[in-house]
């Protein structure tokens, strides 16, 4: 089995809908994003061969999903009203509207499925919200 890593980091700010506790406020983190790609063999002919995959084309990929983050208020679709939402973008603050929880967990799966599209052979999605603390993610 062959394997490839990549990383990719991004700053956001985000809080937790229906959490009770600190992470309920409005806060940030420096998101470190770390994906896994696996297969059995390696390629056999053209520019790839004797590779799982070009790394640029690997690390392009995690680069530009997470870079869609940075420096912005990660939002869970729902959990602001609407007006504080125009509120926000009227004031010039760079909003990214998602459909889930904002919680590692899922921002791990977010990523994976992106990769998994883009047609690489993603095995595991690792997102630290700390240097100590990671939430991980298998299809």
């Amino acid at each position: 089995m062959y394997g490839l890593k990549t990383e990719s980091s991004f700053d956001a700010a985000h809080f937790l809908t229906d959490y009770h506790g600190k992470c309920e406020n409005l806060h940030g983190h420096r998101w470190r994003v770390v994906a896994y790609l696996e297969q059995e063999e390696l390629q056999t002919q053209g520019t790839h061969k004797d590779m799982v995959i070009d790394f640029a084309d690997f690390k392009g990929a995690l680069r530009d999903l997470t870079e869609a983050f940075d420096h912005s208020f990660v939002v869970e679709e729902g959990s602001l009203a609407p007006d504080t939402l125009a509120c926000l973008e009227r004031e010039g603050f760079s909003l990214s509207v998602v459909p889930f929880r904002t919680t590692a967990e899922n921002f791990a799966r977010y990523f994976y499925g992106k990769l998994a599209d883009a047609g690489f052979l993603v095995s595991q999605v690792d997102v630290y919200e700390t240097p100590n603390n990671c939430a991980i993610y298998r299809g």
